[in-house]
């Protein structure tokens, strides 16, 4: 499936849907994660209704690769210590 590149938010993911019910998610071209079954059909179905902002959320989150460096510093604030 294609998507719009020119949108603000581009972490660089892309998913393709197979003809085996699979979806194949790559990041930056390089293959990261398959979803199969129904991890695979809710994915399809919340992603078709997404912009492409949204999208790019769904495919981090998918993959595991939403963290983004500030998990350290928030495990130090004082709210967090237990």
């Amino acid at each position: 499936m294609t998507i719009n590149p020119n949108e603000n938010e581009d972490l660089g993911f892309t998913f393709r849907k197979m003809k085996n019910s699979e979806v194949h998610i790559s990041h930056h071209g390089k293959h990261v994660t398959t979803l199969r079954d129904e991890a695979a059909i809710d994915f399809v179905a919340e992603v078709e209704d997404a912009s492409y902002d949204e999208q790019q959320q769904l495919m981090a989150r998918a993959t595991g690769n939403y963290k983004r460096g500030n998990e350290r510093r928030a495990s130090q604030h004082p709210r967090n210590k237990r």
